[in-house]
């Protein structure tokens, strides 16, 4: 049979003026077909008849009733679990090719009686109306700093009608990281959309009653008030709803594996290297949305004069074991703050500690609850005139300023237990 292209050909020679022989030639038909074709004043495609007939048995007739009540009963069932079924059923019937007979017979029940499935209802968007944000575990990339495990989140901003996104590395979904993220990822857009939608996080909203009823944290509405963005948020376990972000998920992560395979190594330096390497890919991706950006960008409303820079304030008295707990984890400070009342300032990645309005310290965040964040010389000048409170010392273990250090105090105490602590 001709196909439709040479049977075109054929015509169009035709109309051109040219013999039924001489189009003929050109198509490389016989001129018997081509007549047959100009006659008939169809194509191939449309004169072809669909078989309503089997060329060979069905091999599973005997058992499709069973198939069929199985996919009535669990119509999530896939056709190699039910294969596998008739295989162990019947050893002798069944060969392993005959698997994709199977998966043609169900693919075609479904779609003549299979249940009706979620329909995805496309949005339109407009420019400078709204961005969507998440958090994102990259864990499962296995990026190392300095040759150290390092895990940890990307919060990560789009704006659905151009998808030009920012990121912010964080550490856990605390209001303290959504608000980081949404400032730094604004910043770095350069403007403010009119809504911001965001899941379910306890960070933003929490529930009223048991009907579902939620509200914005007074802390979340106030940042949104500070930028001028409408808060929103999709239905509890309706993720489909943050769609743009979700889908900006999975491809920007399939973007930093693709981008290390590259590179051929997952170690960095330090987080500052990271998070270079984590901007140039993003500044990449987004040199391909520049014409929907160059429209979002003029519709996006300015930034205020100055980042709102939120945070959680506590009044702590420091401790006579020069210690303070924040938020359920143990801080050293220096010894000379003992019975000092501090005002710390409790932000994504660090702790600010005031005396009045002078910040006196600064120490890296503990993430989870029950930890500590010993530094020995915080109290090593107090270990050495009171030695011998260093082998029952609760944070003993968190003092050792290397595995070095441990290994030296293990041998000392095999060696000369009694001087062990002092030396």
């Amino acid at each position: 049979m001709k196909t439709d292209t040479e049977v075109q050909i054929m015509l169009r020679e035709r109309r051109k003026g040219k013999t039924q022989e001489q189009a003929a030639a050109r198509a490389g038909m016989h001129p018997n077909t081509a007549r047959k074709y100009e006659q008939r004043g169809a194509l191939p495609s449309q004169l072809s008849e669909p078989r309503t007939y089997r060329t060979r048995p069905n091999p599973f007739a005997v058992d499709w009733p069973w198939v069929q009540v199985q996919l009535e009963r669990d119509h999530a069932l896939q056709a190699d679990t039910l294969f596998a079924a008739l295989c162990r059923a019947h050893p002798d019937r069944y060969q392993p090719g005959q698997i994709r007979t199977l998966q043609r017979h169900i693919a075609l029940w479904r779609a003549q009686h299979g249940p009706d499935q979620e329909v995805m209802f496309a949005q339109i968007h407009h420019p400078g109306r709204r961005a969507e944000s998440d958090f994102t575990h990259m864990t499962d990339l296995a990026i190392t700093l300095a040759a150290q495990p390092f895990p940890h989140l990307v919060y990560h901003l789009v704006l659905t009608y151009s998808n030009q996104e920012a990121i912010q590395i964080c550490f856990s979904e605390r209001f303290e990281s959504l608000a980081e993220g949404v400032e730094v990822c604004l910043w770095q857009l350069g403007g403010v959309p009119e809504e911001h939608r965001t899941d379910n996080l306890s960070a933003a909203v929490h529930q009223l009653d048991s009907d579902g009823r939620k509200d914005f944290t007074a802390r979340y509405t106030g940042l949104m008030a500070h930028y001028g963005m409408r808060p929103t948020t999709n239905q509890a376990g309706v993720a489909h709803e943050n769609g743009d972000v979700e889908q900006a998920h999975a491809r920007f992560k399939r973007a930093v594996d693709q981008a290390l395979r590259l590179r051929g190594s997952r170690e960095f330096p330090s987080r500052d290297a990271y998070l270079r390497f984590l901007h140039t890919l993003v500044r990449q991706r987004n040199q391909t949305r520049q014409t929907r950006w160059a429209e979002e960008r003029l519709a996006l409303r300015p930034l205020p004069a100055t980042p709102l820079h939120p945070c959680r304030e506590l009044r702590l008295t420091v401790t006579s074991s020069s210690t303070i707990t924040v938020l359920r984890n143990t801080y050293s400070v220096p010894s000379r703050l003992i019975g000092t009342l501090l005002t710390v300032r409790v932000r994504a990645d660090v702790l600010e500690l005031y005396v009045g309005t002078t910040r006196v310290v600064t120490l890296d965040r503990l993430h989870g609850r029950q930890q500590q964040c010993i530094n020995y010389r915080h109290r090593i000048s107090s270990l050495v005139r009171k030695p011998g409170a260093f082998a029952n010392f609760r944070y003993r273990d968190a003092l050792f300023p290397s595995l070095t250090f441990r290994r030296a105090y293990d041998r000392l105490v095999a060696q000369q237990p009694s001087r062990a602590d002092k030396e």
